[in-house]
């Protein structure tokens, strides 16, 4: 599968609102700077290179940096022109990617780069490389700073570009079938497999959020500005109302067979009902995804709110991480983390532990330990152990009627204490691990209730 290949300012004029693009003064707010006619390296033909690109592109160089509204919501963009020696960058590069950087920051706005870029410019040599350093220190000034920055990969998205801007963005959508990866095609090994270097390839393996065809792409970047732009709820966002009208469990083992029950009301049917608008992030960025994880951002009653939910089996290594890696996203924009826990426990098979199961999860406690925005959690089904209270805020737990929270299952619990399998109802009344067990333990806050309705 092929995409086209905009032009950089045909990629602006696809995404941005009609007439609001500013190009930045090149004077003003990027710097030319001096160099000899080929180049630092006095590559011969350099210089005749650069003026056959300028007359086919109409451009001096191959990025083109300015600010834009984008579902009327105003960010800073950056835009490659791959017709330009390929998209390159060097040195001149840097400098309007620098100065794009900095107007994001002084202005307090986003920034969203649209890139097609074979990577660094051979004809600069490491000076062209080291430009990657400053791509990644200003990437880092705006991380900091606590602007969120998005990614639309282009066809192609290799080599520094991808390391950088790319794979370095806190939202990494991509075209259908663009070329992305670290190795461009010229240089990858021969037997190395195709579908690994393409948009598809990535978003399988936990790189990228979305695959966006070209025709929805500028509505789902302005939806993020317009979650991303939100205002933000100023304490503890409220759980959610329970989907059942159950009464309580009369039984440990009630709770536990109720909890299971294959008709109960799932993540995502919480989800739904919760938010007006939800947008999903995907993947650990390490090769991992967990299909049993919903994470992203949402709108609810027009706030900006994170969320992370498992959906009732069990959790992998990569949910973890990417859980991990959605609430410090959050916490460093801002914006409060609702967490639906619904697990069986932890992922423990053999493929598990090579993946790390216990570095995961500790990381998914430190991330929610460490969140400086406020954590609320729902149980609405299974909390099977230390994979169910990893994603769980220590003193604002919510719990559904229809859910139970264990040390350990019943029935492994009987196991452990040498009981037969028939003690298991028992050993879950000696747990107390139904709903309002959890309040009077102090585990949890307190049991929701429907929604009412009139």
């Amino acid at each position: 599968m092929t995409t086209t290949r905009l032009s950089a300012r045909a990629a602006i004029a696809s995404l941005a609102d009609p007439d609001t693009f500013a190009e930045l003064d090149t004077e003003l707010d990027v710097p030319e700077r001096e160099s000899a006619p080929d180049g630092p390296l006095a590559w011969s033909g350099y210089a005749g290179s650069r003026a056959r690109a300028a007359a086919r592109t109409g451009e001096t160089e191959s990025v083109v940096v300015g600010a834009a509204r984008i579902g009327g919501r105003e960010a800073v963009l950056i835009s490659f022109e791959f017709g330009f020696l390929g998209g390159s960058l060097g040195r001149h590069t840097g400098d309007r990617l620098e100065a794009a950087y900095r107007y994001a920051r002084e202005h307090r706005l986003p920034l969203v780069s649209l890139i097609a870029t074979g990577g660094s410019r051979m004809q600069e040599g490491m000076l062209a490389l080291t430009q990657l350093q400053r791509v990644a220190a200003q990437s880092a000034l705006t991380r900091a700073a606590g602007l969120p920055q998005i990614a639309v990969l282009r066809d192609p998205t290799t080599g520094g570009g991808w390391a950088t801007l790319g794979a370095g963005a806190d939202i990494v959508l991509a075209l259908p079938g663009a070329q992305v990866g670290f190795a461009g095609s010229r240089v990858r090994p021969p037997d190395a497999d195709p579908a690994a270097y393409t948009a598809e390839g990535q978003y399988a393996a936990g790189h990228v959020d979305a695959v966006v065809p070209g025709p929805e792409l500028a509505r789902t970047v302005g939806d993020w500005l317009r979650v991303l732009a939100a205002p933000r709820p100023t304490g503890p966002v409220a759980p959610p109302a329970a989907l059942a009208d159950v009464a309580a469990p009369a039984t440990g083992w009630d709770a536990v067979r109720r909890a299971r029950h294959p008709d109960r009301p799932r993540a995502g049917a919480y989800l739904d009902a919760y938010f007006t608008l939800r947008l999903p992030l995907r993947g650990d960025r390490a090769g991992g995804t967990d299909p049993g994880l919903l994470c992203g951002f949402g709108l609810r009653d027009g706030r900006a709110v994170a969320y992370v939910a498992q959906c009732g089996t069990a959790t992998l290594p990569a949910g973890y991480r990417t859980a991990a890696r959605v609430i410090r996203l959050a916490d460093r924009l801002g914006i409060p983390v609702l967490t639906l826990v619904d697990t069986p426990g932890a992922a423990n098979d053999a493929a598990a532990e090579r993946a790390g199961a216990g570095a995961a999860i500790a990381d998914a406690f430190a991330a929610v330990a460490s969140a400086g925005v406020p954590v609320t959690t729902l149980l609405i089904g299974e909390g099977g152990s230390g994979g169910a209270l990893a994603l769980a805020a220590p003193g604002n737990t919510w719990v559904t009627p229809d859910s139970y929270f264990s040390v350990i299952a019943p029935e492994l619990a009987a196991a452990i204490l040498k009981r037969p399998a028939s003690e298991a109802p028992a050993t879950a009344d000696q747990l107390r691990i139904r709903p309002h067990d959890l309040v009077a333990l102090g585990v949890a806050r307190g049991v929701v209730a429907p929604e009412a309705r009139g």
